[in-house]
């Protein structure tokens, strides 16, 4: 399988439960209790780091979940010999960007509505531009990203 090919939901599925034995390791090395959901979602193995207990709330930082996503792809990647496009979830962290990226958007909006012909977004990774890209057609208007790598950004327009 190359990096364009659509995995299939058996691969998706051997990519989560690798995610899930590697993430159960360090949450054991930091002596942290966590319950573990595998799930596929929009062809990609989604994991989801859940607790009760106060302990996992320092790991659901944005950029610390971004790093241990990708430690995590990479740990898969290692075991399955394939690239991972798996998204990590820890104690509720992607609900909460979600709702940071729309907020971004509502402000973009306010800029149009108040005479931009276009509004521009920060760089973000590849999976927070496809939520702003959901986002923006949810609320009746036009994006498209531009840049290269770590600089690549969202600009949202009127349709």
């Amino acid at each position: 399988m190359t990096h364009e090919d659509t995995p299939t939901k058996e691969q998706l599925e051997r990519e989560g439960d690798v995610a899930a034995d590697y993430l159960e390791g360090l949450l054991d090395i930091a002596d942290i209790d966590g319950d573990l959901e595998l799930d596929v979602r929009q062809g990609r193995a989604y994991v989801s780091v859940e607790s009760d207990d106060a302990s996992l709330r320092p790991l659901a930082d944005p950029d610390t979940v971004q790093a241990l996503q990708e430690l995590t792809r990479l740990a898969v990647q290692r075991e399955t010999g394939e690239f991972s496009r798996l998204i990590l979830d820890v104690g509720g962290s992607r609900d909460t960007r979600r709702a940071q990226l729309a907020e971004l958007v509502d402000q973009a909006v306010s800029r149009l509505d108040d005479g931009a012909t276009q509004a521009s977004l920060p760089a973000m990774t590849s999976y927070e531009r496809k939520i702003v890209h959901d986002i923006v057609a949810e609320r009746g208007l036009v994006s498209e990203s531009y840049g290269e790598r770590d600089d690549r950004h969202t600009v949202i327009r009127k349709a």
